[in-house]
């Protein structure tokens, strides 16, 4: 079988985490386009997403079919998949995995509904037109994901402040990168150590780059904010044990899974967030009248058990700012 045909196929055949019921004559179609895999797609947030709708009046299978495309990370798939909802005149496409997903199915049409989830800074990425007035047909929900990225450089410092070297692990395909890089190297001239980079696009590739780290002998790593990290998560926290790599994330998934610590925003929260502005276009509401919304709140997340799997001991400064420790 071909890899394009492979990725066009229904999500009941590629076993997405929540089952998707034959569609029913009349109802509508919800089309739902991820850059990463079936398999890797979080349960919790597609509970979250599927819950909104239902509390909506939305039943999948019922009065509602939710048709599934996924990239398997591969991000030059996703106008193909994007074009394929089209075609299948979905009444709303929710773009989920990063800015790449939107831009995607924006490119595909500019008049089917579009929400976003988790996009970092949607008005400089070209999605909308801004915050409070989207205009056109997309909207959804900024993740304030890499706009952080400085301030886990902080408590990364804060957990090692002798630290000489921290990694910093990027998806070169991500849109953006270069600008949050000069980013990053700014936010680290302000604190002191110096940034080693290591590229990542593939999952082959991220065993290249935490190799490197660990020859580099990085005192500490910064994972940024990037679909595919999200998505092959298991991967990289088991990378970052292996090279015995202190390592901050994005989302708190990764400190429950056995990461060091996280800084940010909710995500199921987001998917929730996504679900609620889907229904709502379900209901007749325009993408142009549904401002973006913005995450108010952050968690420090650190896993103590893993902190102590490396040998270190948790400053008392950080545990008493977490909003969670996990032993």
């Amino acid at each position: 079988m071909k890899p394009r045909e492979f990725l066009l196929l229904s999500a009941a055949t590629i076993a997405w985490p929540l089952p998707l019921s034959a569609q029913q004559p009349g109802t509508a179609i919800v089309g739902f386009l991820s850059s990463g895999s079936a398999a890797s797609l979080n349960k919790q947030w597609l509970a979250a997403f599927q819950r909104a709708l239902k509390e909506a009046g939305y039943v999948d299978g019922q009065n509602v079919t939710i048709e599934y495309r996924a990239a398997d990370d591969h991000y030059d798939q996703l106008p193909g998949l994007a074009a394929d909802l089209v075609s299948r005149q979905v009444a709303v496409i929710v773009a989920a995995g990063g800015p790449v997903s939107a831009l995607a199915a924006k490119k595909a049409t500019q008049t089917i509904p579009i929400v976003f989830t988790t996009v970092s800074d949607p008005v400089k990425s070209g999605l909308v037109a801004s915050i409070n007035r989207p205009g056109g047909n997309v909207t959804g929900t900024a993740g304030l994901t890499s706009e952080l990225d400085a301030k886990r450089l902080e408590l990364l410092h804060q957990f090692k402040p002798d630290i000489n070297f921290i990694g910093v692990l990027v998806n070169p395909n991500r849109p953006g990168v270069d600008a949050q890089l000069n980013d990053l190297q700014t936010a680290a001239r302000a604190i002191g150590p110096q940034l080693l980079i290591q590229k990542a696009g593939t999952e082959e590739a991220l065993d290249a780059a935490f190799e490197a780290f660990a020859q580099q002998r990085v005192g500490a790593l910064l994972v940024t904010a990037d679909p595919l990290f999200n998505f092959k998560r298991a991967h990289v926290i088991a990378l970052a044990a292996r090279n015995a790599i202190p390592a901050i994330y994005q989302w708190r998934e990764f400190a429950a899974d056995g990461g060091l610590m996280s800084y940010g925003p909710s995500i199921t929260e987001a998917y929730y967030q996504t679900g609620v502005y889907a229904a709502r276009i379900l209901g007749g509401a325009k993408p142009a009248d549904l401002p973006v919304t913005q995450p108010s709140r952050f968690e420090l997340v650190i896993n103590a058990k893993t902190a102590r799997a490396l040998g270190a001991e948790v400053p008392s400064s950080l545990l008493a700012r977490a909003d969670e420790v996990i032993e």
